[in-house]
């Protein structure tokens, strides 16, 4: 199994259908979006190319291949015109004997840790930064923004890549340019 991750579009059909391009690019089984898909949001200049409208039409496109968790600029009027749940404040993603828990990160984070054991994956996006660093006895991920970095940070995503066919939990996550440019890894 792959899982493309990606945060933070914000509206921008041109970063939208970067990511859209990437992840036919990388041929993942699923996209992973952790929130902030359609509106900017009062403190984010507008995102280049912001069309919310195309958006939606694009990712409606793929509605059975998305998952998605909802970011502090997401609403109902969202989940009305996106085909796919949105709503939901984290999801669980299985990796043998470690769990990661992604979310958006402005309710869960770092400084309010949802339930976590020993080696288990905090991964949310929410601060437009990527990052993959030991916090605690676990390890905090985010895959940066699509259409707004932050701190001369690249516009990109995450691959999570189950590397073991035969069970025995052995996964990469690669964090990405939109062009495809691997910049930091991680084997979990």
């Amino acid at each position: 199994m792959k899982l493309l991750i990606a945060s933070d579009i914000h509206g921008s059909a041109k970063y939208c259908e970067m990511l859209i391009d990437a992840y036919k690019r990388e041929g993942a089984d699923r996209m992973l979006l952790l929130g902030d898909i359609l509106y900017h949001g009062p403190r984010n200049d507008l995102p280049q190319e912001y069309a919310p409208k195309k958006v939606i039409e694009m990712l409606n496109a793929m509605k059975d291949e998305i998952y998605a968790v909802r970011g502090n600029c997401e609403a109902e009027v969202d989940q009305m015109v996106l085909g796919f749940p949105v709503l939901a404040d984290y999801a669980l993603i299985p990796l043998g004997e470690k769990m990661v828990f992604a979310t958006h990160g402005h309710i869960y984070n770092c400084d309010n840790l949802p339930p976590m054991k020993s080696g288990d994956i905090l991964l949310h996006g929410h601060t437009h930064i990527p990052v993959c660093e030991r916090f605690g006895e676990y390890m905090y991920m985010n895959p940066g923004s699509v259409s707004l970095p932050k701190n001369g940070t690249h516009r990109g995503y995450m691959t999570l890549e189950e590397m073991d066919s035969e069970g025995r939990g052995l996964w990469v996550i690669r964090w990405k340019t939109l062009e495809g440019e691997e910049y930091m890894a991680f084997d979990a």
